[in-house]
């Protein structure tokens, strides 16, 4: 198994060494955007039976978006916000083992078959939203996997806020 899989399915099984690795190595850059775009474009692809050919587009622009604010809030509010004494990351170090964190969302690709949609998007998203707590933990060098919950959650709230207004202010306005 090749380096880059096994990577994906650490980070999926939530080993934090993994996570501490990719932190350190500013080399793991592309390899962690690159799971962050294999995510995205298997929710895309996941959404194909309920959205068709828009609804792939829209589906895998609207999860690099997430996730790419998801990552900026958490930074910022990791850092700035509830930082631990200890805390010392810059945007590289989260943005590489958040991206990490994003291998659960491959599963999405399962919502081509019908009816498994429902089914396999809330899996990965609560997946993915405890590999992105993981992850916050070990590059934020919190002690505390709570301030971690915290962190990602309230991030993720903004995030979905913003897509949301996004989505809304993008929208083509109905007549009548």
């Amino acid at each position: 198994m090749d380096t880059f899989t096994n990577s994906m399915i650490r980070a999926a099984r939530l080993d934090a060494s993994l996570y501490e690795e990719v932190e350190a190595d500013p080399t793991a850059m592309r390899p962690a955007m690159q799971v962050v775009v294999l995510s995205s474009v298997a929710a895309g692809v996941g959404s194909i039976t309920e959205g068709g050919l828009v609804g792939i587009i829209a589906m895998t622009v609207g999860a690099l978006l997430g996730w790419y604010i998801w990552a900026g809030l958490t930074y910022l509010i990791g850092t700035r916000l509830l930082a631990e004494p200890q805390t010392h990351a810059d945007l590289g170090q989260l943005l590489r083992s958040t991206g990490f964190s994003s291998s659960p969302g491959v599963i999405r690709l399962l919502g081509i078959v019908p009816g498994l949609s429902m089914i396999v998007m809330p899996i990965a998203a609560v997946w993915m939203l405890v590999t992105m707590i993981v992850a916050v933990r070990q590059a934020l060098d919190y002690s505390s996997t709570w301030r971690a919950v915290v962190v990602c959650l309230i991030g993720w709230l903004v995030q979905v806020l913003v897509v949301f207004g996004l989505i809304v202010a993008l929208a083509p306005s109905q007549p009548g």
